[in-house]
C-alpha cells in the first residue's frame, strides 16, 4: 500500500510517498480503507519533534512510528477478534494520535472511531476528530459549561475554534469569539453572539467577564484569564515556553485553569457524530488537497492561518 513515511525528524520535506506492507488487523482493530484525513497541529508537532519532551513517547533520536497522520475517515476492510460492533463495508472516522493514518490502510482500535452518519462524505467527517474532540471535550468535560453562561473563545476561526463556537451555542452558552478582522463574519456566520477582532483590539487590555475562557490560540497570558475569567482551558500554544510560564503561574494562584490534550473515546466520537448527521455542527474546509500533496497539507497548516480545516482525499480523481 501507499503511506507517508518519516526517517527522521524535520519539516513536511522529510516526508516520502513509499510502499510498505499493508497492516494486518490486530484483536480488538479494524482494517480501515482509509478515504480521507485531515491535517492538524499535532502532526506537525509530531513530525517535527517539538516539543523535545513529546520524543520520550514518539522516538528520542528518530520517529519510532514511521508513519504520520492521525483524523481518518474510511471503510472498514477488516474486523479483528473480538470486534462485535463493526462489520466490514461500515462507514466510520476516528483519531490515532499516534500515527499510522496518512496511508491506504489503517488498523485502527475500536476505542478511538465511531461509525460515521449516513450521506455524510468522508472529507467532512475526517476534518471532525482531533479538532471536534478538542473542542468538546474543552467546554464539557474540562470547561464544564452549563446552559446560559458566557465563554470567550480565543482563536474562533481555526480547526478547533470553530467547532468550539458551535458547540458552546448548542450548549446553551452566550459566545464571544476572538479572530482576525477577515474572519469576523466568518465566526458570526457559525454563531457567536460578539465577536473581537485582534487587529483592532488588544485583547490583553479587553475588560469583558466570562464564565469560561478557552484559549486555543495559545497566546493569553496569566493575567488574561484572571482578569477576564471564572474559569479556563487552555487548548493551544504558540510556544512552549510561553504555555509554562502561564502554568507556572497558575501553580501559585487558585484560580481554576487547564490544560489537556483530547482523547479520542467512542462515546464523544458517537456525540460529535449525531451533531453533524442533525446539521447542529457543520465543518468548514478551507482546502481539500489529493493525498500526494500531504507534505503541503502539513506545511498548510503550520502557517496557523487556517480557517476550519484542512483535508486530504485518498480517492482523488485528477481533471
Amino acid at each position: 500500500m501507499k503511506a507517508f513515511t518519516k526517517k527522521v525528524y524535520g519539516g513536511p520535506e522529510v516526508l516520502q510517498l513509499e510502499e510498505v506492507a499493508k497492516p494486518v488487523v490486530k484483536d480488538q482493530h479494524i482494517l480501515v480503507k482509509v478515504m480521507a484525513n485531515s491535517a492538524n497541529p499535532a502532526d506537525w508537532h509530531i513530525l517535527r519533534g517539538k516539543p523535545l519532551f513529546a520524543r520520550l513517547s514518539f522516538g528520542l533520536f528518530k520517529p519510532k512510528k514511521p508513519i504520520l497522520g492521525a483524523d481518518f475517515a474510511g471503510i472498514v476492510e477488516d474486523v479483528g477478534n473480538g470486534v462485535e460492533d463493526y462489520k466490514v463495508g461500515d462507514h466510520v472516522f476516528g483519531e490515532m494520535l499516534g500515527g499510522g493514518a496518512f496511508a491506504e490502510f489503517a488498523s485502527v482500535p475500536v476505542k478511538v472511531c465511531a461509525k460515521m452518519p449516513v450521506n455524510v462524505k468522508f472529507a467532512n467527517m475526517a476534518g471532525v476528530p482531533i479538532a471536534g474532540l478538542t473542542a468538546y471535550q474543552a467546554l464539557i468535560i474540562h470547561g464544564k459549561l452549563t446552559k446560559g453562561e458566557s465563554v470567550l473563545i480565543n482563536g474562533a476561526s481555526g480547526g478547533v475554534g470553530h467547532f468550539a463556537v458551535q458547540i458552546a451555542k448548542i450548549y446553551g452558552a452566550k459566545v464571544t469569539a476572538i479572530c482576525s478582522n477577515k474572519n469576523v463574519d466568518f465566526v458570526k456566520s457559525i454563531g457567536a453572539d460578539n465577536v473581537i477582532a485582534y487587529d483592532n483590539v488588544n485583547i490583553h487590555e479587553h475588560d469583558g467577564n466570562y464564565d469560561v475562557i478557552i484559549d486555543t490560540h495559545g497566546n493569553l497570558k496569566h493575567a488574561d484569564y484572571k482578569r477576564m475569567g471564572k474559569r479556563g482551558v487552555i487548548v493551544g500554544f504558540t510556544t512552549m515556553s510561553h504555555m509554562v510560564a502561564v502554568l507556572f503561574k497558575n501553580t501559585l494562584s487558585k484560580f481554576p485553569l487547564t490544560q489537556f490534550t483530547a482523547e479520542a473515546n467512542t462515546q464523544d466520537l458517537e456525540i460529535l457524530a449525531s451533531l453533524v448527521k442533525d446539521n447542529k455542527i457543520k465543518v468548514h474546509i478551507e482546502k481539500i488537497y489529493p493525498y500526494t500533496q500531504i507534505p503541503d497539507a502539513i506545511t498548510h497548516i503550520e502557517k496557523m492561518r487556517t480557517r476550519g480545516k484542512v483535508v486530504v482525499d485518498w480517492n482523488w480523481k485528477e481533471g
